[in-house]
């Protein structure tokens, strides 16, 4: 146990959590863990159904509200302490001609984190812990990086808020849809045939992520800085593909693709019935690496984890459930 997490058994000055986007992937493990260090947690989501395996978890509120209400969103602040933000969602509508992303992607990453932050400073609120994405910027190749970067403009310009932003790279761990996704076509295709096959990843372990959150929320000297997470190891697509395939039990050759079959591969998934698999702007996202700049900081107390160490402990079993090749709108 390190000093620190010892330090929030003790005192705690966020003993009251207020976690949006908590029934998701990472949110879920994210729960979990402050559930076990004994903080007050409270999910809203918008249909009950989908919070309710948090439910069980000791000290843990799942309620229905719309957090994007300003009037509800400032109702769920009025008894906790800190909020933090895990909203996201990898596919949305086209942009309008000369915007820089469409209506889905600014309601999820730039308009509803202006109004967290302002309900924050409304009520009180002075901690705010906020999830970005790896490669951010507003001159980035896709719709969801620049949102993304817009995002973090929003909560970081209300001087009132401490503001910790993250940004994660992929993110792996058991009910991730990114491996078992690739596990699962593995079992049905005999040739996998990829776009951005040589894009370079650096996927970071769920666990790592939820601990950074932890152990920056009670570290003020945090406050104002933005944190590249990432795993041990850098991967090409193909690379992940194919072991993603040999530790499910699936091996099938990987075919990376030309651009313009690439591109005409992501819009049939865009299109597949049911939702998206992958859409053309997740191929534009794949025109940049998805690796940090910098290991992981000090401060965060994390030593990633190996992406061999926890895969096969998941991947081994049968994954082939049809909701898994579905993106339900969560940054994972």
């Amino acid at each position: 146990m390190s000093v620190l997490e010892n330090s929030l058994e003790v005192d705690r000055k966020y003993p009251s959590l207020l976690v949006i986007g908590g029934t998701g992937f990472i949110g879920s493990h994210l729960v979990a863990q402050l559930s076990a260090r004994d903080y007050r947690v409270l999910v809203p989501t918008r249909h009950e159904d989908s919070g309710r395996h948090l439910l069980v978890l000791p000290n843990v509120d799942v309620v229905e509200a719309d957090v994007h209400e300003e009037a509800q969103l400032r109702k769920l602040m009025d008894d906790v302490d800190a909020v933090i933000n895990l909203v996201g969602i990898l596919h949305g509508k086209p942009a309008a001609h000369g915007a820089p992303y469409g209506a889905d992607f600014a309601r999820a990453h730039v308009e509803l984190p202006k109004k967290i932050v302002a309900a924050c400073a409304a009520t009180g609120i002075t901690r705010l812990l906020h999830m970005s994405a790896l490669g951010a910027d507003r001159d980035a190749p896709s719709m969801y990086l620049r949102s993304k970067a817009d995002g973090e403009a929003a909560v970081s310009a209300n001087p009132a808020v401490g503001v910790t932003i993250f940004r994660p790279a992929v993110v792996f761990g058991e009910g991730d849809h990114f491996l078992n996704m690739f596990a699962n076509l593995q079992k049905m295709l005999p040739v996998i045939p990829l776009g951005g096959a040589e894009t370079k990843f650096q996927p970071v372990f769920v666990g790592d992520v939820a601990s950074a959150y932890i152990h920056a929320l009670e570290n003020d000297h945090t406050i104002g800085h933005v944190y590249e997470l990432a795993g041990p190891q850098v991967y090409t697509l193909r690379e992940l593909v194919e072991l993603a395939g040999e530790i499910s039990g699936h091996p099938h050759p990987v075919v990376g693709l030309p651009p313009a079959l690439a591109r005409l591969q992501a819009w049939f998934l865009e299109h597949a019935p049911g939702g998206p698999i992958m859409s053309r702007d997740n191929l534009d996202s794949m025109r940049v690496d998805n690796v940090a700049r910098l290991p992981i900081a000090p401060e965060l107390e994390i030593t990633p984890t190996p992406l061999e160490a926890v895969v096969p402990a998941y991947l081994a079993r049968d994954v082939n459930r049809v909701d898994l090749f579905r993106e339900k709108g969560r940054r994972e």
